[in-house]
């Protein structure tokens, strides 16, 4: 039973393509069942496989997950492909199941085809022309999806088929190949893709993203690496991500202790939190209220700190006091039967330019319930008649508007390279480049868990 468990955990091979296949399409065929089998063969043939792989030194591929939604995983793999691309001449990207889907020009298609967000985000930003979009975003799963699925009309099958050709492309022409994941690791299970699953599939190791902390962190890392176990999947190491300032040496010191010791797994980067990263651009409040901006288009990549977000229900001369002593940076929020206060706005936009241009960077958005309030074709007519003061009117009530924006995580996009830019230099310092290719391209006992066999020990067994 030893010699299975160590067989299983440790594999530092990729499973054959007959084996891979067999083990999605049957999940009740699990790795451990197939650690199993290969045991039960000579003892010669065991000993063979370690050695064959042993001398293969290729970089394996790397699967970036999470614990959960919204703990950096997309900002973890953008300064991952940053770094890979300081060590690498072609670094493949691969979202193998996604969700939140773009349109996007395939050249060797010749046609339009949608892809995930994010695969047209790291195409872009890195400059990924070896690879065509074809093969970087190979099942999407929009709304409705799950349903087809479980009535037949989409088969698990044609989904490994589509994730299995698009790594296989990628991974040629790519010296590694780096690939997101969808949320936890189970994410994907309903339709037997989940992100554990396709690692397993394709021979990946892990790196874990988890939000900074220790005692619930460690239980969140605790319940994905089981899943992981679950398909022999190895877990190169563990990124923690918006790390509390004053508490990041202590943080940094206790899961960097206690991950080695309970599972023998580094901690590849311990990142301090950056509150600009979680601050909504006027972009981002466009698509949360289905809206555009009625002015100031050219501001739409001007971020907004989530403290510095004002209701306005008092008088003008106390908001227009609001308006010169609060940063000048803020957003204010106002019902659209305040003309008083739009009016106020527009003007204090007008006399701060006409003194001191450029030193205005206030915006404002005007909620009122569609059906029921307007904003009179007058005030309208003012707003828009002034160059590049940014105001936006949403069919919310003032309550519901602020709700939408304190509940809402900012995502990247292709677009806002501010942003995209600041997250690559912030993230990419911290982590442990050298450590995780030698994790990822080791052989030897370097996965062994506390208390395990040795890989030496099980060859010689």
């Amino acid at each position: 039973s030893n010699l299975t468990s160590q067989v299983d955990l440790d594999r530092p091979f990729k499973y054959p393509t007959a084996i891979k296949r067999k083990m999605l399409i049957s999940p009740s065929c699990s790795t451990r069942a197939l650690g199993i089998a290969r045991c039960s063969t000579a003892s010669a043939t065991t000993i063979s496989w370690f050695s064959s792989s042993a001398k293969r030194k290729k970089q394996r591929p790397i699967f970036v997950a999470a614990t959960k939604q919204h703990v950096g995983k997309t900002s973890t793999s953008l300064a991952l492909l940053s770094g890979l691309q300081k060590r690498f001449d072609k670094v493949g990207f691969i979202k193998p199941v996604g969700q939140q889907h773009v349109p996007v020009y395939s050249k060797l298609l010749d046609k339009e085809i949608r892809v995930d967000k994010d695969v047209c985000l790291m195409r872009e930003r890195f400059n990924l022309d070896h690879i065509d979009y074809e093969h970087m975003s190979p099942v999407i799963i929009p709304r409705g999806y799950t349903k087809k699925y479980i009535e037949g009309e989409i088969t698990h099958k044609d989904q490994i088929d589509k994730v299995m050709n698009s790594f296989e492309n990628v991974d040629k022409a790519s010296d590694i190949t780096l690939m997101e994941g969808t949320g936890h690791c189970a994410v994907g299970s309903i339709v037997g893709v989940n992100n554990a699953q396709i690692a397993a599939m394709l021979g990946a190791d892990v790196v874990l993203v988890a939000n900074g902390g220790l005692g619930s962190t460690f239980d969140e890392l605790t319940l994905n690496r089981i899943v992981c176990q679950h398909y022999g999947v190895r877990i190169a190491g563990v990124v923690l991500n918006r790390v509390i300032q004053e508490k990041y040496d202590q943080t940094k010191y206790f899961m960097s202790k206690v991950l080695k010791e309970a599972w023998g797994v580094p901690l590849l980067g311990c990142i301090p939190d950056r509150p600009f990263l979680g601050c909504p651009a006027l972009m981002d409040l466009e698509t949360i209220f289905g809206t555009k901006l009625i002015n100031g288009e050219k501001h739409r990549f001007r971020h907004y700190n989530m403290s510095d977000i004002n209701l306005v229900t008092t008088s003008l001369t106390r908001f227009l006091e609001n308006l010169r002593n609060k940063p000048s940076r803020t957003l204010y929020i106002c019902h659209v039967t305040r003309d008083d206060l739009i009016l106020g706005f527009m003007a204090e936009y007008q006399r701060r330019q006409a003194k001191e241009k450029g030193s205005f960077e206030a915006a404002l958005i005007v909620c009122g319930r569609g059906g029921k309030y307007e904003i009179t074709k007058e005030v309208r007519d003012m707003v828009m008649g002034l160059d590049c003061a940014p105001v936006m009117i949403v069919e919310y009530s003032t309550h519901q508007a602020m709700q939408k924006i304190h509940a809402y995580t900012p995502k990247f996009n292709i677009d806002d390279t501010h942003r995209v830019n600041t997250a690559v230099e912030h993230y990419e310092p911290y982590i442990d480049f050298d450590e995780l290719l030698r994790r990822t391209s080791s052989s030897d006992s370097s996965f062994n868990e506390p208390g395990t066999l040795s890989l030496e020990d099980l060859k010689n067994n």
